[in-house]
């Protein structure tokens, strides 16, 4: 996931913005306690999502993956005051985690938990959307595309994370098993040759791409 030498990537990270406390506390107990702590976003990423969110303003964030609820913090400290942030997650066992800290927030009453298919969820939601951070399952990144560019507005943003997947991207061929690293493969290709987006893909952690949606 690191695509620069490791002392060059400690001098950005030591050079960017602090981690705020609450989300130190999130990370420090995510790695404690939960499996799979490295899909956590973490300080660096995190600063990038709340410094493009605070550019946004945004007044209505989806966001497709909750797992710990850290992005979802970081996307709150650019919302408007009266903004809600939609989240949307598979696992039961996280609610409660991801509400006690979006509670100690003091962004809670803001942040609306859905728990299940995202693909169900989505049509259902009566909003559309101004930011929205894509980090669920790879292998359904292209239909979470298709049902939600049209539940964003014009000048939205869409990110969406994990896009370069530890460089397996370049790959050619792949074990059979492996269904998503062609699903992204075939993801960041439509992202590419839609007309409705422009689009830049950045070589941060494991890869983050910014969609905007032409006016």
């Amino acid at each position: 996931m690191h695509f620069i030498p490791e002392e060059l990537d400690d001098y950005v990270v030591s050079h960017s913005e602090d981690e705020p406390e609450l989300l130190k506390l999130l990370n420090r107990e995510t790695y404690q306690k939960i499996l799979q702590p490295r899909m956590l976003s973490g300080h660096y990423q995190g600063r990038l999502l709340s410094m493009i969110s605070k550019l946004v303003n945004p007044k209505n964030i989806l966001e497709i993956g909750t797992y710990t609820g850290y992005s979802a913090l970081c996307l709150m400290e650019g919302i408007k005051c009266d903004g809600m942030l939609h989240t949307i997650d598979i696992n039961e066992e996280l609610v409660d985690f991801q509400r006690k800290y979006f509670d100690k927030s003091g962004y809670g009453k803001q942040i609306h938990q859905h728990l299940g298919n995202a693909l169900d969820i989505i049509p259902k939601l009566d909003t559309t959307f101004d930011l929205v951070f894509i980090d669920a399952d790879k292998e359904n990144y292209s239909n979470y595309f298709n049902i939600i560019i049209d539940k964003l507005n014009p000048g939205g943003i869409i990110l969406s994370d994990n896009v370069l997947w530890s460089g397996k991207v370049l790959e050619i061929s792949f074990k059979k098993d492996d269904t998503s690293t062609p699903a992204l493969i075939a993801y960041n290709a439509l992202l590419k040759s839609d007309k409705r987006i422009e689009t830049v893909v950045l070589p941060i952690r494991d890869g983050l791409t910014i969609s905007r949606k032409r006016n």
